[in-house]
């Protein structure tokens, strides 16, 4: 009889996990004035046709971020590990201007202009999320804005 009351409690707790991840993960229709377009004083005074984030209801949308310093506007040096890092520096900071962390973030897509960086940009990469890692594509392309390395782009919900 305890095992079944067990095996029970197992089956709830389940379906009560599931249903909640559910919940947090699956946006639900929102409307159109629930959809907020934010853009930086840098992306506005450049004019550059993006927001830097996106937010439809619990869910913040981020536009691809570079290794670019926020202070000089210029890419790091030091190589895709250095740019990795600077692009995941700004990804974290826009997160929590906008009520998110890097612990919030579901997905991230790794745009690379070679293959060969992979395992580079990897390893500044799991430093970023020690408790858990987020789904993720990489893929390399020919080119990026500014002759960038790497390019991150990332969705989260808010905390």
């Amino acid at each position: 009889m305890n095992s079944i009351r067990y095996l029970s409690s197992i089956i709830t707790m389940t379906f009560l996990l599931l249903s909640y991840a559910i919940l947090i993960l699956i946006p639900l229709p929102v409307s159109a004035d629930e959809i907020r377009f934010i853009r930086s004083d840098r992306v506005e005074r450049l004019e550059l046709p993006f927001s830097d984030v996106v937010r439809v209801g619990n869910m913040l949308y981020l536009s691809g971020m570079l290794g670019v310093d926020p202070n000089q506007h210029v890419l790091v040096e030091g190589g895709v590990a250095a740019q990795t890092r600077q692009a995941l520096d700004n990804i974290k900071a826009l997160l929590e201007a906008n009520g998110s962390d890097m612990n919030h973030v579901v997905k991230c897509t790794v745009f690379l202009t070679s293959s060969d960086d992979w395992a580079a940009m990897s390893e500044v990469y799991k430093t970023f999320f020690n408790e858990h890692l987020p789904a993720r594509s990489a893929v390399t392309v020919k080119g990026l804005a500014r002759n960038a390395l790497v390019e991150i782009e990332c969705i989260a919900i808010l905390k």
